[in-house]
């Protein structure tokens, strides 16, 4: 399930994408970003696009459904993408604990291992490939926001402990310190700092089963299912939303020409499939052109200095 999946700021239980755009809307924002050409070589791995022939179509087929239904798909700069690049190669988590039960220090050492496991799936596919300047994307857990600090047990040295609220009452990190609420990267009401900004929540409520949502704001999951799989090395749920924070569509209406199986796909996979590598390398290869790429690989080469 994909909630924001328009990635609108006005509401974080936003569920459905925005009004559909012109078809010829989308064949001028593909003819504004082109392909680029291929990278060939003995047993290399593509550089550059060049998906297997037998996924040629049906990426297309996704890529045109993006451009003619989500909302300013190429316009709009909240994606994860942007917030790796923004927070220089990195992302910061806050954890949203809609639970009445506490959390051991255990489980919270577990949930930032897990989640730097469920990134890194994703992230895979995006190192060396069309001039990403990262060859690691560090995941780090800044913050938990909990209804009374007492639900964490031990040692909470090092994170942030929120007991802001939402409209509705559910325990938020503070809107001062989260990248959903300043997309302009001005944190300077962060009392935490702007080291301590969250680029994503995970956002883990009791009863939810195995159901999910996900968006520019992060993923939602149900806490037991969370820490029930925690240590798995796919979760299959977690790994479909934070496809949605990454700009990768629902399928629940149709399927592209020949694939059946993909994470994308509720359902159908438990693991990231070359079809949602792809997917993924295709909207980086459409986006990178509004970073400074330079100035990314610059940073890197200044912090391995």
């Amino acid at each position: 399930m994909m909630l924001s999946s328009a990635f609108v700021l006005a509401s974080l239980a936003a569920s459905a994408l925005a009004a559909h755009a012109a078809a010829n809307s989308a064949r001028m924002a593909r003819d504004v970003f082109p392909r680029r050409l291929p990278f060939k070589g003995p047993g290399a791995q593509p550089t550059t696009w060049d998906p297997p022939a037998n996924l040629t179509q049906p990426l297309e087929e996704v890529w045109q459904h993006e451009m003619e239904t989500y909302s300013d798909p190429l316009g709009f700069k909240n994606y994860g993408f942007d917030q790796v690049i923004a927070n220089n190669g990195k992302i910061n988590y806050c954890v949203r604990w809609e639970s009445s039960k506490t959390s051991t220090e255990a489980d919270r050492a577990t949930i930032a291992e897990a989640l730097q496991r469920f990134v890194g799936k994703w992230m895979e596919w995006l190192y060396g490939y069309d001039s990403f300047p990262y060859s690691s994307v560090p995941v780090s857990v800044v913050g938990w926001a909990v209804s009374d600090p007492n639900l964490l047990e031990g040692d909470t040295s090092g994170l942030e402990v929120y007991t802001d609220v939402d409209a509705d009452g559910i325990p938020q990190c503070a809107e001062a310190c989260g990248r959903f609420f300043h997309q302009d990267n001005d944190y300077s009401g962060c009392a935490a700092g702007a080291d301590k900004h969250y680029d994503m929540s995970l956002w883990l409520t009791d009863g939810m089963g195995e159901t999910g949502a996900g968006g520019d704001w992060g993923q939602r999951v149900g806490s037991e299912y969370f820490l029930e799989t925690m240590n798995e090395e796919n979760v299959h749920i977690v790994l479909h939303e934070l496809g949605h924070t990454f700009a990768l569509d629902d399928f629940y209406d149709w399927t592209p020409t020949g694939i059946t199986n993909f994470i994308m796909l509720a359902g159908s996979s438990t693991v990231i499939t070359d079809f949602d590598g792809w997917m993924l390398r295709d909207w980086w290869t459409n986006l990178k052109d509004r970073y400074d790429l330079s100035a990314a690989a610059a940073a890197v080469n200044a912090t391995a200095a």
